[in-house]
């Protein structure tokens, strides 16, 4: 039994192997058309569509649900998991099936299963290692900015669009969304409930904290490339070290001197 966890455990997190990759894609496209289905229902589309929509939905949910009991199963330290960040997205994700899809506020959570893919973004993709520290660093600024706009439009859309026809779509909250943390305020669109208002003041904040914070840490980097040069890791192909570096900071290979560009 303990062989058959280490083994789910690995694969749930592994993507250097064809079938940890494999796993990785399935669960991000899971992710990715479970959005995609909470986009289109905020539109007019047919009764049928919609209910297949909904299943399809609900299929993907319990995939979840499953995915979930298995991390939970494969930890080794499971209240220490519980209440890590990714698991406590993935519960705020996949509650509104565990309760009741039609569990009114609820169904606001839905909107934060996009956060899913930020296992996803911490130094590997699914296409390998990021090439360097910055385009970690770019990645990071990029995701924060789509998670902002997409996970505050769809809760605005949420709280606001059976009370306020200028939410009538995704579209419109996203355009809402856009224009509030880009400073412009155009104020065509605005929020009339007082959650909704709640809502667009955290968005203001957070993109306040959060995208200046990440900036820094891109500053802070090109600051820190003042001292590196160029060294070409033999196994992993890394370029930048620092001047004094011995072994590569990616794959720990040893840097040999006949490596470094002159």
């Amino acid at each position: 039994m303990m062989q058959l966890r280490e083994k789910v455990a690995f694969y749930l997190e592994d993507i250097e192997t064809p079938l940890g990759r494999a796993v990785t894609l399935f669960i991000t496209a899971l992710v990715l058309v479970s959005s995609g289905i909470f986009v289109a229902q905020t539109y007019s589309i047919p009764s049928e569509i919609r209910e297949a929509l909904s299943e399809i939905e609900n299929i993907i949910l319990a995939i979840f649900v499953i995915e979930y009991g298995l991390r939970i199963w494969c930890a080794e330290k499971k209240l220490e998991f519980i209440f890590s960040l990714y698991s406590i997205i993935d519960l705020l994700s996949i509650a509104p099936f565990l309760i009741g899809a039609n569990a009114g506020y609820l169904r606001l959570f839905r909107w934060f299963r996009i956060l899913r893919l930020i296992r996803f973004i911490q130094g590997k993709t699914i296409f390998g290692y990021v090439s360097s520290e910055d385009s970690a660093i770019y990645t990071r600024i990029l995701f924060t900015v789509f998670s902002i706009i997409f996970v505050y439009s769809g809760l605005i859309y949420q709280v606001e669009h059976t009370l306020n026809p200028q939410f009538s779509t995704f579209l419109n909250a996203v355009y809402f969304s856009i224009s509030t943390i880009s400073t412009a305020g155009l104020g065509d669109i605005t929020p009339v409930s007082q959650t909704g208002r709640l809502l667009t003041i955290s968005m203001i904040l957070t993109g306040l904290i959060l995208v200046p914070w990440q900036l820094g840490e891109l500053i802070k980097r090109l600051v820190k490339t003042t001292n590196q040069i160029e060294t070409v890791c033999s196994k992993c192909g890394l370029a930048s070290h620092d001047s004094d570096a011995n072994f590569c900071k990616k794959c720990g290979t040893q840097l040999q001197h006949s490596q470094r560009a002159e």
